[in-house]
């Protein structure tokens, strides 16, 4: 009962718009949105690099990709949190505990996503395209935008995946962000202290927004698929 009672209050929560629930949704999303943009600047292009082209080496970048993915979001927090506390290299930028270090975080935890996955979907596509756009005449800019137009559906997958991977994780968020109220309180991190305090609520009204946007971002891939086809 006590279960249902905390629900319901959630739910009353989400329908009288309370001002902490969506503040730390939309910082979560903003968080998540920005990262993966960074991370897509340079991962895309790594994938390209990695499924047409060939140099020493490849091999052991992409295992290296595929053995990032798993790694703990805590690690990827406990490695950054190196380089931008006081004593670290980047110290003196005064980062850590801000959204900038919580946004660093993330956009190196899902780069070895995307990247990886950009990867895969260019190793499946015909090995000709590259070679049909070069005898046309096309410049090395032109065949990368070619290339991932003609994989935007697993493009896009690679992207959203990254996104999934950021907007649900607790390590990074919690270890450089400090789970600051009003300023880096996430979805996730703010679902832990809740649940810690025994305040349910708060908790399940976030986790409620966590799972519509895990919806809407799959039900926006299935409809990406089905128009292709």
């Amino acid at each position: 009962m006590k279960l249902l009672g905390s629900f319901a209050q959630a739910v009353q929560l989400l329908l009288v718009g309370d001002r902490e629930v969506y503040f730390i949704a939309f910082t979560s999303l903003w968080f998540s949105l920005v990262s993966v943009s960074i991370a897509a600047l340079w991962s895309l292009p790594l994938g390209f690099i990695l499924g047409y082209t060939s140099f020493r080496g490849r091999k052991a970048i992409v295992v290296l990709l595929n053995s990032l993915m798993a790694v703990p979001t805590v690690v990827v927090g406990l490695f950054i949190y190196s380089f931008l506390s006081r004593s670290g290299p980047l110290g003196s930028l005064g980062f850590l505990f801000t959204p900038k270090a919580v946004i660093i975080g993330q956009a190196v935890l899902c780069s070895p996503i995307i990247a990886s996955l950009v990867y895969s979907a260019l190793s499946r596509l015909d090995v000709r395209l590259p070679e049909t756009l070069t005898t046309l005449g096309a410049t090395r800019s032109q065949k990368f935008w070619m290339v991932l137009r003609e994989a935007r559906i697993a493009v896009a997958s690679a992207i959203l995946a990254g996104f999934g991977r950021v907007i649900g994780e607790v390590g990074v968020s919690m270890i450089l962000g400090g789970n600051i109220r009003w300023y880096t309180r996430t979805m996730t991190t703010a679902i832990a202290l809740e649940t810690s305090k025994g305040e349910f609520e708060r908790g399940i009204a976030l986790g409620i927004i966590l799972v519509s946007i895990a919806v809407i971002v799959n039900a926006a891939l299935h409809s990406m698929v089905r128009h292709e086809r």
